[in-house]
């Protein structure tokens, strides 16, 4: 009973509405609520005490000559000082930084100092009303109402504070009045405990609605800065978090880190499972990764599967890693979803400040280069920024600024690799191959500029410039030949890749079957549904469609049965091996047989040997296409190839015109 007593008087003291039958807020809350109240005290302070300065020095000189003046005097005195004092200290406390949180001892403060101003006014009318002239008593009459007044407005969001003022005044007041005798002064006494009330009606009022506003507030600006997913903080709240241990650090010199986190297979289970799976994975994840930290730091959702986090108070580099550490481990177990255990995985990239920046964009781009290293480690990696990547980012920005102007530049070019028909017995076809002649660098391969492209949306020009060329250099060609040119992910992405086809096909007055689009199983995981649609309408315009690298990813056989296709290229690892492997040459036997099932055309990559060759034509595969048949070679080298590579009864044997370039890379343009 006596700590429900204790709790109880604490809130009363503490301003909490709740005390008086207002609305409800948990300490947090309570604590903002109490922020805001005291800000606007403090506001108008230095008006409020330069006023009771101003009101005790006329007091004074209303009791000039009445036989008080020197103990007036000595109150004015009093007053004055201790009024310009709190009005000075409040300015200053005005000019720093609003807090967002106050505790209960500082309102307990706060009511206190009101409950000694209103009792040094109380004492006038009790010590100095009797004495006083009836010009006096007028003026020690208007000054203590005056001062019921500006109490209740000084005090307006804290009732506690307004009552602790006034109600000395109103005892003092009501002391001197009654004791008077005289019939007029009851009647003032009346009025002021009438005014008395209604001021302190209107306190109430306006503090209950100031509360409920503010609490209103709050919780809209923490829905502003929450995930409404994860309930995470968002990248806003995170932002503030990186503004306020930037500040933290130039003040005191307090270090932190910034981590950036990244989901590595969250695309996979959006794709496989759903978007509902999907949320529910980042809501999983979020919880493991929310449990990995301090209650002092901010972990945020900053995109779709992206993380981040404030590390504040870094003692040692050892402290941001261990935290790595755990989010990494959280990701050991399974996630239970769709009634499946879904691994995870998670990258980790670290920067730690002021070693690694001190401003926001400088800590978060070099987090995200060091993210970028873990990534291309593999999944579960963690980094720490290095000086060295931030010359190789440098590097790759003024690559992609390189590879903005190569098309202009006529620095793109194309090579074109044969397919040997078996059954036909010679060339039906190449494969364009896109490179890139720096023109300080030299040839740089796809496997460096086309991730740059893809990543900035350049994929879409040069795939437009590729698809129009190949269909450019086909027109001259024999019409029983036929290009392929590969397409990636981020092409399918943009709606217009059919529109580019059909343009570059009509330009080129090429017929629609003498393309091939080559797309790989990384493409239609990212964007199965999209890429099943473009795919059916370029099979209804009359473009061939090949599967490439088949065997390498998981589920080949799924969008064999779902997804239309012409063509089906069995990956160069298993010809490699298939002579030397029993395994891989099981693989090649069995691919050959599915697609003769299927009816679907197969092609061999990678042949360098007669032996391979021979073993292929045994196993009645269509297609083949590597060294052994033709290297990558100019479009104004393809009639003097066909010419000099004729096949004969003997293994193909051919001699490469022109070795420009042995690398070929599977991408959107290549």
């Amino acid at each position: 009973m006596r700590a429900c007593l204790n709790s109880y008087l604490s809130k009363l003291m503490a301003g909490d509405l709740a005390a008086f039958g207002g609305p409800t807020a948990d300490e947090a809350v309570a604590g903002y609520i109490r922020a805001e109240q005291l800000s606007l005290v403090l506001g108008y302070s230095l008006a409020i005490m330069l006023a009771n300065a101003c009101n005790a020095t006329v007091l004074a000189i209303a009791l000039w000559h009445s036989p008080d003046r020197n103990l007036a005097l000595v109150w004015a005195a009093t007053v004055v000082c201790g009024a310009l004092s709190i009005g000075f200290k409040a300015r200053s406390s005005r000019r720093m930084t609003k807090p967002q949180f106050v505790s209960r001892q500082a309102m307990h403060r706060l009511v206190r100092n009101a409950l000694l101003l209103g009792t040094a006014w109380a004492i006038v009318p009790v010590a100095f009303f009797a004495n006083a002239s009836n010009g006096g008593q007028l003026v020690i009459t208007c000054l203590c109402s005056g001062m019921l007044a500006g109490g209740a407005f000084a005090f307006a969001t804290i009732p506690v504070a307004a009552v602790a003022f006034t109600a000395p005044i109103f005892v003092g007041t009501a002391i001197c009045l009654g004791r008077n005798g005289d019939f007029v002064y009851l009647l003032v006494a009346i009025l002021v405990v009438a005014y008395g009330f209604v001021l302190l009606h209107g306190v109430f009022a306006h503090s209950f609605e100031f509360t409920r506003r503010t609490i209103a507030q709050l919780e809209a600006e923490r829905r502003g800065r929450r995930d409404p997913l994860t309930q995470l903080p968002n990248r806003f709240a995170f932002n503030e978090s990186l503004e306020g241990a930037l500040n933290r650090l130039s003040r005191s010199g307090e270090q932190f880190a910034v981590l950036l986190l990244d989901l590595d297979r969250f695309k996979e289970v959006n794709d496989r499972f759903g978007h509902p799976a999907g949320d529910e994975f980042l809501v999983q994840a979020a919880s493991r990764l929310q449990r990995c930290v301090r209650q002092i730091d901010t972990l945020a959702r900053i995109g779709g599967d992206e993380f981040a986090l404030v590390m504040t108070n870094l003692i040692k580099l050892e402290d941001a890693l261990e935290v790595a550490e755990r989010f990494i481990g959280a990701f050991a177990e399974p996630f239970p979803i769709e009634k499946c255990e879904i691994a995870g995985a998670m990258s980790v990239g670290i920067a730690v400040a002021p070693r690694d920046g001190d401003a926001p964009h400088e800590l978060l781009r070099n987090a995200d280069i060091a993210l970028y290293r873990a990534k291309q480690a593999g999944p579960g990696t963690i980094r720490f920024f290095e000086t060295s990547d931030d010359r190789s980012a440098r590097e790759r920005r003024a690559l992609q600024r390189d590879l903005e102007l190569a098309i202009d530049r006529d620095e793109l070019f194309l090579l074109y690799q044969p397919f040997f028909d078996f059954r036909k017995n010679r060339v039906t076809g190449f494969e364009a191959l896109l490179r890139w002649r720096h023109p300080v660098r030299g040839v740089i391969s796809p496997t460096e500029f086309i991730p740059i492209a893809e990543e900035t949306g350049l994929i879409h020009g040069i795939g437009e410039w590729v698809v129009q060329n190949a269909c450019l250099t086909l027109s001259n060609w024999p019409s029983d030949l036929r290009v392929a040119v590969n397409f990636s992910a981020a092409q399918f992405h943009n709606a217009s890749i059919l529109q580019t086809i059909v343009q570059a096909l009509a330009q080129a007055r090429v017929a629609p079957h003498r393309l091939e689009i080559e797309i790989t199983e990384s493409m239609l995981i990212s964007k199965y549904a999209p890429a099943s649609s473009i795919l059916n309408s370029l099979l209804q315009l009359g473009v061939t469609v090949a599967l490439d690298d088949f065997g390498t990813g998981y589920s080949s056989l799924t969008y064999l049965l779902k997804l239309p296709y012409t063509r089906i290229k069995i990956d160069q690892s298993f010809i490699r091996d298939m002579l030397g492997r029993p395994d891989s040459a099981a693989i090649v036997k069995s691919i050959i047989t599915l697609a003769q099932d299927l009816r679907i055309g197969v092609v061999a990559e990678g042949v360098e040997t007669a032996e391979q060759l021979d073993y292929l034509r045994q196993t009645n595969c269509d297609e083949v296409q590597g060294y052994l048949i033709g290297r990558p070679v100019p479009a104004d080298h393809i009639f003097a190839l066909l010419d000099q590579n004729k096949p004969t009864s003997a293994p193909w044997k051919t001699r490469s015109l022109r070795n420009v370039d042995g690398d070929k890379h599977r991408t959107s343009a290549s």
